[in-house]
């Protein structure tokens, strides 16, 4: 992200916080890209459900971002805990598919649909990879957003790659 753009973000939060309403709806507007990025590799095709639940959420709860300068690290915890918590409720909803069936090499699905992939992927496995390998955040960062100890994220991080390679080249 351009620091000319993350300086308009930052100035456009301290607007809002202040009580100006229209900086509050072009800052919605400026974060949606930026949360849509989040969520949607983790929530997949329940991705526009998880970004506007978190645009909801950093509209209710701005008055607690205590420093303007730390908005889009407040915003991607925010974004990556509604998608992991959107997609964990369409989990339940539906059936759970198993790695076994995805398709076999030559079947054009498999090239041409990674998300395939990653919907076979746990929401916890798809939150740490895509913070990882998407987000570029090192493995304490990533635990901090998820809110687990960093062995765990280690952990999950390993058998969601393992899984994903797996799904990938079967």
């Amino acid at each position: 992200m351009s620091t000319e753009r993350r300086e308009r973000g930052v100035a456009l939060a301290r607007a809002a916080r202040a009580g100006n309403t229209l900086a509050l709806h072009d800052l919605l507007d400026h974060l949606t890209p930026y949360v849509a990025r989040v969520c949607e590799p983790i929530a997949l095709a329940d991705g526009p459900d998880a970004t506007q639940e978190a645009l909801v959420a950093v509209f209710t709860s701005l008055r607690t971002l205590k420093d303007p300068q730390a908005l889009y690290g407040w915003v991607r915890a925010i974004a990556v805990r509604e998608a992991v918590r959107v997609a964990r409720r369409a989990a339940r909803a539906r059936p759970a598919t198993e790695l076994a069936d995805v398709p076999q090499p030559g079947d054009p699905q498999l090239a041409a649909d990674i998300a395939d992939v990653l919907a076979r992927l746990s929401p916890d496995h798809r939150a740490v990879l895509v913070l990882r390998d998407v987000e570029g955040l090192d493995e304490d960062a990533a635990a901090a957003l998820l809110a687990i100890p960093p062995g765990t994220a280690k952990s999950r991080l390993s058998r969601a790659r393992s899984s994903f390679r797996k799904a990938w080249s079967a």
